[in-house]
């Protein structure tokens, strides 16, 4: 895919475009509507302001043709100028881009010369990450659809860059792509279906990955991991044809004395329950169970291009959780990794299994502090829907850091406690732990769980059961797979 930017600092060539974007304040459109605007009559532009058509709200959109100068214009609300946002910007780029998208409209110039006081820099880093949000589909399997409009066909240009401005323009432009890219690679691994998406696949796709960027990759295959005693995982993959694979990328940008930071996935490729079998409605999207490890190997992929200097190790457990003669059954104990056996009380509560033993194997990697992601448990999207993540940590520093950096890309998280008291109802009377805790508190109680498996590593768990996945779609977010987390962690990253 070839997406061409440039940042332009001449005057408005509008006549060689398909559609001039103006992102515009309540304030600013005011100030446009009484003023010579030179690609719109006089009067059409006071008919639009009088009716009330646009006022500049924030989310408010409206697309006009205009003279021989400009082919469309589409004015994007950015609501009142006090109250603007990082958001309100990527949203507006967004709605841009789905309605130009919508109508097989290729060329665009965001205008910024009506936006008013702000450093450039970083107001084109938010157009432009909102428009390459929204601009993604997931069409591979489409043989014929002459609807869409294909992103390598897409060119896109800012107008209003000062020549002393362009140079950091441009570069913020290329690492907005890069980080873009690593979104669309969550994207596409997660939208892809579960007879393709096996264990096998993912570990390949790592591999490939780790073959064109500066990463190392090791995977475990199923005699590695029964001769190191990843008990937990393979009971989760003993009801499945799939082998499992622990995958593990490696990339040293900072010292070799430096402690790698961990990211740890959660990579059930298809999630059926087992023999405690999910409900036959939506089961279709269990193959977005691996949304945690998606998210690990698109940001390892993400970082290696941007060349950050520090060391991360990056660890995706991947199995599929199906029913048969061999599978786990209610009831069962394991020994995990760790040594700490498991009473298993419901094989759909699988994803902590085989988080337990990989975060048992990156902390005998000494890392400086872990961080894993999960679609865990139903009970997130109960408590908090879909418009944030949990997370649940035994540092309160890190959850900090981790929230400030998904305030910073509108990936928000919110902190759930970790009392003693939760750990209660994780207890087994016949093992050391049960991997249910019963219905009260289900996020919590499954961090719980996983909290015994990282000893005292500064450790922060993310529960994106809500976030990773779309039913409807909205601008930004096209139905199916989100990426979510691979923005937060590149920011966080970038800022350590």
């Amino acid at each position: 895919m070839k997406i061409t930017v440039n940042a332009m600092c001449n005057e408005l060539a509008a006549d060689s475009v398909d559609c001039v974007i103006f992102p515009l304040t309540q304030e600013s459109w005011a100030t446009l509507a009484s003023t010579d605007f030179p690609y719109l009559d006089a009067d059409l532009l006071a008919r639009i302001s009088s009716d009330g058509e646009f006022e500049g709200k924030y989310k408010q959109t409206l697309l006009v043709h205009g003279d021989e100068h400009c082919r469309r214009i589409l004015f994007v609300g950015l609501g009142e100028e006090e109250k603007r946002t990082a958001k309100h910007y990527r949203s507006a780029a967004s709605l841009a881009a789905q309605q130009l998208c919508q109508r097989k409209l290729t060329t665009w110039v965001f205008d910024l010369q009506s936006i008013g006081s702000q450093d450039v820099t970083t107001l084109v880093d938010w157009l432009w990450d909102g428009a390459l949000l929204e601009i993604y589909r997931f069409d591979r399997y489409k043989t014929d659809d002459e609807t869409a409009v294909k992103t390598c066909d897409i060119q896109c240009s800012f107008n209003g860059v000062a020549d002393e401005d362009v140079s950091l323009v441009q570069q913020a432009l290329s690492q907005r792509e890069m980080i873009s890219r690593g979104v669309w690679l969550a994207r596409d691994l997660v939208n892809e279906p579960g007879n393709v998406k096996t264990p096998e696949y993912l570990a390949k796709m790592a591999w490939d990955l780790a073959q064109q960027l500066d990463l190392t990759c090791t995977i475990l295959g199923q005699r590695e991991l029964e001769q190191q005693g990843f008990g937990a995982l393979l009971a989760v993959a003993k009801g499945s044809i799939c082998p499992p694979r622990l995958i593990v990328l490696e990339y040293q940008g900072g010292e070799a004395s430096d402690k790698p930071i961990a990211l740890v996935g959660k990579g059930v490729t298809f999630d059926s329950g087992g023999i405690s079998l999910k409900p036959g409605e939506g089961m279709d999207q269990m193959k977005m169970d691996m949304a945690g490890g998606a998210t690990v190997i698109a940001t390892m992929a993400t970082i290696a291009r941007l060349e950050l200097p520090i060391n991360v190790i990056g660890v995706v457990p991947a199995v599929e959780n199906m029913p048969s003669d061999r599978a786990t059954r209610p009831g069962d104990i394991v020994t995990s990794l760790s040594g700490k056996t498991i009473e298993i009380l419901n094989t759909d509560a699988e994803g902590r299994l085989i988080l337990a033993d990989a975060l048992t194997w990156v902390g005998q990697k000494n890392p400086e502090l872990i961080i894993d992601l999960a679609t865990l448990t139903g009970a997130c999207i109960l408590a908090l829907g879909h418009h944030a993540s949990a997370i649940l940590s035994n540092d309160s520093a890190l959850v900090d850091d981790l929230q400030q950096a998904g305030d910073c890309v509108d990936e928000r998280l919110w902190p759930l406690p970790l009392f003693e008291e939760y750990a209660e109802q994780i207890k087994s009377s016949i093992a050391d732990v049960k991997n249910i805790g019963g219905r009260p508190a289900g996020t919590i109680t499954a961090a719980a769980f996983l909290q015994k498996f990282v000893g005292d590593t500064p450790w922060a768990h993310l529960d994106i059961a809500g976030t990773a996945w779309q039913d409807k779609g909205r601008a930004g977010q096209p139905t199916g797979g989100t990426g979510v987390g691979v923005r937060l962690l590149v920011e966080y990253l970038q800022q350590q």
